[in-house]
């Protein structure tokens, strides 16, 4: 091998490592969470995963919210609008686990709704109005679910709307960083929080989308207070990446029982739960 040749291999051996230094540089300031506020009123909290369900009590349900506050429970909850605008509090996008019957949330009424019923007990769908005066003063984590739309800010100011009335002190959180980013935008005194975990094949989502948001590299849309992350998830390079270099607050979820709730709290300051 000649010296022009040597010379000319180790020009691109540079260049290809000058590229990756650019590129994690730029992935770096992508990932960035917001500055470090006051989040002293979420941590070291337990929040209950839908309620404290189980037993017979379905999640999400009225009774499971009034167990968690008995308990002296945080509460997180899921928020969704029907067809006709109502902010109901349901998990999945469809109807199919929880009552049985096939369809989405979002294309029903609240009235079609309330002739369901939660799995296989005389429980309904609750109004989120309903379920915030349940709680009373309860520390509440609200995650907005993207199942109405990733951007469908209507639906982030109905939210809102909700809860600036709601006498607990509350954060929200979403898998969309663009509903996250309208609350920073819109309402930057609320705290928020970016919610991930290692995206799969079954998100529906392609290899690069699922790559972006595992990672987190769309927190420069919504600079989030907090990072609440799959306790099973922290081996990827995105949430390790975070962690190291920001150090932002960590909410986990969703440990199930004794062992994991103790596994979890190693690495996060708050956990969100089932037991």
């Amino acid at each position: 091998m000649d010296n022009i040749t040597v010379l000319r291999c180790i020009n691109i051996i540079v260049l290809i490592l000058i590229l990756t230094g650019v590129i994690y540089l730029i992935c770096l300031l992508f990932m960035r969470p917001g500055k470090h506020r006051e989040v002293g009123l979420f941590y070291g909290r337990e929040y209950a995963h839908r309620g404290l369900h189980g037993d017979g009590v379905p999640e999400n349900s009225m009774p499971a919210f009034r167990r968690a506050v008995d308990a002296g429970y945080g509460v997180e909850l899921d928020v969704q609008m029907t067809k006709d605008g109502k902010l109901v509090v349901f998990h999945d996008a469809t109807l199919k686990r929880m009552c049985g019957v096939e369809g989405y949330l979002r294309d029903r009424t609240f009235d079609e709704l309330q002739e369901l019923r939660l799995s296989g007990t005389e429980e309904r769908i609750p109004l989120f109005s309903d379920v915030l005066e349940v709680l009373g003063n309860t520390t509440l984590v609200c995650e907005i679910k993207p199942d109405n739309g990733a951007r469908n800010y209507h639906f982030c100011e109905k939210v809102y709307d909700e809860l600036k009335g709601y006498r607990g002190n509350y954060c929200m959180e979403s898998f969309s960083p663009f509903i996250t980013g309208w609350f920073k935008k819109q309402h930057p005194e609320i705290i928020r929080g970016q919610l991930s975990c290692r995206m799969g094949s079954d998100s529906g989502r392609g290899r690069l989308v699922n790559f972006i948001l595992t990672n987190m590299l769309l927190n420069f849309i919504s600079r989030p207070d907090f990072i609440a992350y799959n306790f099973k998830d922290i081996d990827t390079w995105g949430y390790r990446t975070v962690k190291r270099i920001y150090r932002p607050f960590r909410i986990a979820w969703t440990p199930r029982g004794p062992e994991e709730i103790g596994e979890a709290k190693k690495e996060f300051e708050t956990i969100i739960f089932e037991k």
